[in-house]
């Protein structure tokens, strides 16, 4: 008696990052703020792309009294955008910065939004080191 037995033949590699190919951000933003807003149209997006550094920086506006709809409670729906924004930039390995203005202010309504990934510098240190020896604490001064 013979069993027959398969054989399995090896899966094809999928590549999922080209350098080519961007995310449509503009288009990704739109998709998911329009549910949020009263007046959909009233969405402004503007992307700038830095392909040297691969950064996108996305700024976008929009009436102030779809604020809080937008942002959500304890900005949860803000936050979820911004993930997803940040998951399609880390697939296409971008970082992505994003900026939210109000179209009735003139200043900004929210700081930039970092991608994880991205190069910070530490905190200045109170301590300095002396002649190479062991870090010296400085009192703070008032």
């Amino acid at each position: 008696m013979s069993l027959n037995r398969s054989v399995q033949k090896p899966l094809p590699k999928f590549v999922t990052k080209s350098p080519t190919v961007s995310p449509d951000y503009v288009g990704l933003v739109r998709f998911l703020m329009q549910p949020f807003l009263e007046f959909p149209e009233s969405l402004s997006v503007d992307c700038e792309m830095y392909h040297t550094h691969k950064r996108a920086w996305i700024r976008i506006a929009f009436e102030s009294t779809d604020k809080g709809k937008v942002f959500g409670r304890g900005g949860r729906n803000i936050q979820a955008i911004r993930t997803v924004i940040a998951a399609a930039a880390e697939a296409a390995g971008h970082s992505v910065y994003l900026d939210i203005y109000g179209s009735n202010d003139v200043g900004r309504e929210s700081a930039a939004f970092e991608d994880e990934g991205e190069e910070r510098l530490p905190p200045k240190s109170r301590e300095r080191r002396v002649n190479g020896s062991r870090p010296v604490i400085k009192s703070r001064s008032r």
